[in-house]
């Protein structure tokens, strides 16, 4: 057996390979050991516990999920980001299925702070590339916001949709841009 793992990537990648092929309870130590062909030792010298190691694997699924794309136009304009958004989520479902509602929403309901806050992490990245399309959007018009209705609060609005459709697992985002054209436009 191999003892030296290559990189703490490689045991990211054969944990979201282990949630792909037998879901979330498929991911353990030993498991993980096992598909990457060494001790178990060898990933407690990346991860100090399993918590840990599940905590890093829901960040790496989140990230491979909403990774940045690489037309950065995406982001310039409010609907592109929304339909790119929703494109994701369903990639996410299709390739990591229950991944949403089985776990990341679970967090939110038990005490696994690491989890939870890696989870927050990345959705406020979300909200924050929501927000940043929105006001670098030009095409919405000038008096869409003020002080009461402010792009934020917005972005927040279109988030919380977001997560419905995850709940749902409805990735269909005509009905979220037609309450942006007609709210914005």
């Amino acid at each position: 057996m191999n003892t030296i793992v290559t990189s703490k990537e490689e045991i990211l990648a054969t944990s979201r390979g282990l949630i792909q092929q037998q879901g979330w309870s498929g991911v353990n130590i030993r498991s993980v050991a096992a598909a990457c062909g060494v001790s178990v030792g060898s990933i407690y010298n990346y991860f100090d516990s399993k918590a840990e190691l599940m905590g890093a694997t829901v960040e790496s699924v989140w990230c491979e999920i909403f990774h940045r794309p690489e037309d950065g136009s995406v982001f310039q304009d409010t609907q592109a980001c929304i339909t790119w958004m929703y494109g994701r989520m369903e990639y996410g479902c299709q390739q990591y299925p229950g991944f949403f509602n089985l776990h990341s929403l679970g967090f939110m309901r038990e005490d696994k702070s690491d989890g939870k806050r890696r989870m927050q992490q990345t959705w406020q990245h979300i909200l924050e590339g929501l927000c940043s399309g929105l006001k670098r959007d030009t095409q919405i018009r000038p008096d869409a916001f003020n002080d009461q209705f402010t792009a934020e609060k917005f972005a927040g609005v279109l988030f919380s949709l977001m997560l419905s459709a995850l709940l749902r697992q409805d990735y269909d985002p005509s009905p979220v841009l037609e309450i942006v054209r007609r709210t914005l436009y």
